[in-house]
């Protein structure tokens, strides 16, 4: 009890307070926790897939689609990531998702809402990705969810947490292949009810194959649902 007690005032205080730069503890920039030289250092995705925003490495002027999307095209219609799943934004996460840095959700969640206000075109609702009971009761919370809350503030946009659950307790995906992450994710999710909107955004923190969004994303069209794009805060290099 103490624990989860310790935990929620942790979530609130870093949702007011703004310190310093959460990777050099020199001062933040703005209203974020990270100085300018280090939100540098952060590698942007300068071109991708508009459909699951795999990294492409040559740059081109004109949108295209990632060979995987053309041979397989996805459930989702968009995917939105600003930056690359390594260095600095992989330990942010990993902070966040592993230890418990809840201070971290915020500033993801605020270089996440600035990238969406600029590019994407905003949805009715958030929907994070749901966790399973189990995996919440042993995390303590669900970090797309506190990244969720960030993004709702500053873009004015509701979070949906009550229109699916997860019921399928699935293992850890880093160490799967693409193949294994689809079938271990297969039938994962189950609507409670279905939302009254036409666009819902899925948030996660990172995609590498993107099985999970795609399943969610298809459990949403098949209910009706007519747009469904995926809101990320980092995309892996390559699917894994």
């Amino acid at each position: 009890m103490i624990k989860t007690v310790n935990k929620w005032f942790d979530i609130i205080q870093y949702s007011l307070l703004s310190t310093s730069c959460i990777l050099c503890n020199k001062a933040g920039m703005k209203h974020i926790d990270l100085c300018a030289a280090c939100y540098d250092a952060l590698e942007k995705i300068e071109d991708q897939c508009y459909c699951c925003a795999k990294p492409f490495a040559v740059q081109s002027l004109t949108p295209r689609l990632c060979g995987q999307c053309q041979k397989n095209p996805p459930a989702f219609n968009k995917t939105y990531s600003p930056f690359i799943h390594q260095g600095a934004m992989r330990y942010l996460i990993n902070q966040l998702k592993f230890n418990g840095a809840y201070k971290n959700s915020r500033l993801l969640g605020l270089l996440l809402a600035d990238y969406l206000n600029k590019n994407a075109e905003l949805p009715e609702l958030i929907m994070p990705i749901p966790l399973h009971t189990n995996r919440y009761k042993q995390r303590g919370f669900n970090q797309t969810h506190e990244i969720a809350k960030t993004i709702a503030k500053e873009l004015n946009l509701a979070i949906d947490l009550s229109s699916c659950r997860r019921i399928k307790n699935t293992p850890h995906q880093i160490s799967l292949t693409a193949k294994q992450r689809r079938k271990n994710i297969n039938n994962a999710f189950q609507l409670t009810k279905l939302p009254k909107v036409n666009h819902i955004a899925i948030l996660d923190d990172v995609m590498t194959t993107g099985a999970t969004a795609n399943e969610l994303a298809r459990l949403l069209k098949s209910a009706g649902i007519n747009r469904v794009d995926v809101w990320l805060c980092a995309r892996a290099k390559m699917d894994q």
